[in-house]
């Protein structure tokens, strides 16, 4: 099968871009031909031309359905898969897959269908679906979500362009969403249920010792910023000073990081590759108290394959990933308090946590193995293709 892989590059290390690249290699350890189209938003992240470019190709690109056009009649591809299109490949990459009738599926690791930023957290970090209900994007702008009143200006217009014109619900055939909370989400927007299918994140590859000791810090590990939890994560470190807390990731723009930082606490910094298994496995807990609607995050599928108990918090995907109490245990997102408590209780208990490691790189094995999400992902393939045929 020959695959075009359609994607808005973020222009920074992420989960959504490792999964991107997770799937294209994927697809080609099965013999499968993929090749990209792509972009990437470093192009005008550094300028106020940039900015202003952004502005009007996050809305519509007009040289996108040329360029696209003309890989699309050289490389023929059987489907295409998108992933980001903002801000410079926009809704315009539709016209010429319609034109040709392309079976097309979008993998949503997001809610940007309907909400501007894709996170459904406003500006104060809270879960918001206001874009959701009456007013729709105008609440970006009323609230000024990206607490840049030009950016959530250029988001919210994008958005409304791409609903009022259709152009992403009509060139899409299946919607890709990574969660059954992602799945009730969508429905309830109006995409109908035969037009979303499910599938979760894939299992890293990655060597496991047969010995495996628990490591002594708690860790959490990724974009350092509010939504993900940060600041709660780094309250009940202050809470735990027997404990010893280690934070790798990149630091978010917004984040500030408090002046006094407990005694038992780390920034590390950004770590990937065998680096980042090492700190996995080095630590005993790992920790992810996100606040907003995650997709599905790469840090807790990492963690269930080294055979790390997992604590997180009752919202979005999670919900569905860790069985509380059996390979994890899940808090209230936002709680300092029960979070706290979570880890207080856990670390101590080597034995539980060896039980819980365990017990998520089974589930890991069993329902997000590479062979298990490629086979799905085949089925997701087959389906476009008959419903664009009809």
């Amino acid at each position: 099968m020959k695959i075009l892989y359609i994607h808005n590059e973020y222009g920074k290390t992420s989960g959504e871009e490792n999964a991107s690249k997770e799937i294209v290699d994927l697809l080609k350890s099965h013999g499968h031909e993929v090749r990209w189209f792509k972009r990437s938003s470093e192009e005008v992240y550094f300028n106020f031309r940039g900015h202003i470019k952004a502005f009007f190709t996050g809305i519509y690109n007009p040289s996108t359905p040329r360029k696209l056009a003309k890989v699309l009649d050289e490389y023929q591809p059987d489907i295409v898969q998108i992933q980001n299109i903002y801000p410079l490949l926009s809704v315009s990459l539709f016209r010429p897959l319609l034109q040709r009738n392309i079976p097309t599926v979008m993998r949503c690791p997001n809610y940007r269908l309907f909400c501007p930023t894709g996170l459904c957290i406003d500006n104060k970090g809270l879960v918001c679906e206001k874009c959701f209900g009456k007013g729709k994007e105008t609440w970006c702008i009323r609230k000024n979500c990206l607490n840049n009143i030009f950016k959530s200006i250029s988001y919210a217009l994008r958005n409304c362009y791409a609903r009022k014109s259709r152009k992403i619900l009509d060139g899409v055939d299946i919607f890709i969403v990574q969660s059954e909370f992602q799945k009730q989400k969508f429905i309830s927007r109006g995409i109908s249920e035969k037009h979303i299918e499910i599938l979760p994140g894939i299992s890293p590859n990655i060597e496991v010792a047969q010995e495996d000791t628990l490591g002594e810090w708690v860790s959490f590990i990724g974009r350092v910023s509010s939504e993900k939890g940060i600041y709660e994560f780094l309250e009940a470190a202050k809470s735990l000073p027997e404990i010893p807390f280690k934070v790798a990731g990149n630091l978010d723009i917004n984040f500030i990081k408090p002046a006094l930082l407990p005694s038992n606490l780390e920034f590390v910094g950004f770590k990937k590759g065998d680096e980042l298994n090492r700190f996995f496995s080095q630590s005993r807990i790992i920790v992810v108290p996100s606040k907003w609607y995650e997709g599905f995050p790469n840090v807790i599928l990492r963690a269930m394959i080294l055979k790390r108990p997992v604590i997180s918090t009752r919202i979005g995907a999670m919900l569905s990933i860790i069985d509380d109490h059996e390979n994890g245990l899940l808090v209230q997102p936002g709680n300092v308090a029960e979070l706290s408590l979570a880890i207080k209780n856990l670390y101590p208990d080597i034995q539980r946590c060896k039980e819980m490691g365990e017990s998520g790189h089974l589930k890991a094995e069993s329902e997000y193995s590479r062979d298990e999400v490629y086979n799905k992902l085949i089925r997701i393939y087959q389906k476009a293709i008959k419903f664009n045929e009809q």
